[in-house]
């Protein structure tokens, strides 16, 4: 039997091999090792090819409900939301270094690196200005903070603007900007205005000059210094150079293939947030944006703001005398009123003025039992069952009392006339004895004088 076993393994072999490769196929494959991530350095925002949990350079956005708004808050890759953030005016001042380490595909890069900051910015005369300084050994203000108000012609000038591909002279830089560009004749608007002045210097080396006096005299002078280190630049001057707080105000890229990503942040840095559109503003009823990331509250129509200038109260505009009601004005839950008239009267076209409805409602209609409305100003009286109007048609009288006044009347009627009868009888006898005295007399006088 083991003589034939070696025999019946390739039969064997061909029986398994298909289920073998399906196994393979089915088995995940080995995961691949991680990428070491560069170390952060102290005291500068890094940004690399490593990004922590997301695309380069970005940080991961924040789940959101479904179906819920998204601001855009607390997004550092991406930029928030039209409406929700205004710039905050500005005379910006970029510092580009073009030295010759600089290539010209990565001064392109830069170039766009600015053109996507102009793109968050509010540009314009009562907005944010914006001048560019180009530096090497040599310094060249390549347009100022007068010569653009809009966009396109301000991106347009930065896509002109050409390296000059020799050292790296940042100190001379920062004080050309300061002593010439950051002037009111160059476009800058006075200390009166309260617009805060900014320079962020992009550079790749190590100054060739002293930066540390001229930088202090510029953060003296009221600029806020934003410095942009790329690749092999040199984070203790670019900590010499900048404001504070440094984690606010330096930034690192390891290559310029990547400084496009800072856009956003600097974005974020000048955004003045509308908490009227964020929700955050607590009022009651209105939020009002007033710029640069004010607001104020307002109320709806009817009702006036509280001492605490968020919150409102209705306003009785009854109590006020204004209400114009022609009888009763009543106060209604929104802050506004109605006219309502009194019991009989009607509310005319007007919805102020009020008319007689009902004179029998009005209780002054002298009617003894029923007042009956005939319209919008007649009544008539009426009596209960039982009872009759009197002549004087308010009053009324009980239906046997009517009949025993006439029967008196009846029988009062009667006894004259019986009186008045005998009366005339009486009198109609007295005449007839006076007509036969009378009629004796004549015949007797006729006989005697025909017996003469």
């Amino acid at each position: 039997m083991l003589d034939t076993m070696p025999r019946r393994l390739p039969g064997l072999l061909l029986l398994l091999w298909p289920l073998l490769l399906l196994l393979l196929l089915l088995l995940p494959s080995p995961a691949a090792p991680t990428a070491p991530r560069p170390l952060a350095r102290s005291g500068f925002r890094r940004l690399g090819t490593h990004g922590p949990g997301g695309s380069p350079g970005h940080r991961p956005a924040p789940a959101v409900p479904t179906g819920a708004p998204y601001s855009g808050a607390g997004q550092s890759g991406g930029t928030r939301g039209a409406g929700v953030c205004k710039s905050r005016p500005l005379d910006l001042v970029f510092i580009i270094d073009s030295s010759r380490s600089v290539r010209p595909s990565e001064f392109t890069k830069v170039k766009t690196f600015v053109s996507r900051i102009i793109d968050t910015l509010d540009i314009g005369a009562a907005d944010t200005r914006v001048a560019l300084v180009n530096y090497a050994s040599t310094v060249k203000i390549e347009f100022h903070l007068q010569n653009h108000s809009d966009k396109q012609s301000l991106k347009q000038a930065v896509a002109r603007i050409t390296p000059l591909s020799t050292g790296t002279m940042s100190g001379l830089a920062i004080q050309t900007a300061m002593e010439k560009a950051f002037t009111v004749e160059a476009g800058a608007r006075g200390p009166s205005s309260n617009i805060p002045k900014v320079a962020i210097i992009v550079t790749d080396g190590r100054p060739q000059d002293q930066v540390n006096e001229v930088a202090a005299q510029a953060r003296a002078a009221g600029i806020e210094l934003y410095a942009v280190g790329v690749g092999r630049a040199d984070m203790e001057s670019l900590k010499t150079i900048a404001s504070k707080p440094l984690d606010e105000h330096v930034f690192y890229v390891e290559t310029y293939g990547v400084i496009e990503k800072l856009s956003s942040r600097f974005q974020e840095t000048f955004c003045a947030a509308d908490p009227c559109v964020l929700g955050t503003h607590g009022c009651q009823h209105v939020c009002i944006s007033d710029g640069d990331g004010r607001h104020h509250c307002e109320c709806s129509q009817g009702y006036s703001l509280n001492a605490d200038k968020k919150t409102c109260s209705a306003i009785d505009k009854c109590a006020l005398n204004t209400h114009g009601c022609g009888h009763i004005c009543v106060n209604d839950r929104s802050g506004s009123y109605h006219c309502e008239c009194y019991e009989g009267y009607t509310l005319n076209a007007d919805r102020k003025t009020c008319s007689v409805r009902d004179k029998c409602a009005l209780g002054s209609h002298g009617c003894q039992h029923i007042c009956v409305s005939d319209g919008a100003a007649a009544y008539h009286c009426d009596c209960y069952t039982g009872f009759t109007l009197n002549e004087d048609k308010r009053t009324c009288s009980a239906v046997e009392e009517a009949r025993r006044l006439i029967s008196t009347e009846d029988a009062c009627g009667c006894e004259a006339t019986l009186a008045f009868q005998e009366k005339v009888s009486s009198s109609l006898q007295r005449l007839n004895a006076k007509i036969d005295d009378i009629l004796g007399k004549l015949q007797a006088n006729e006989y005697g004088q025909i017996h003469r």
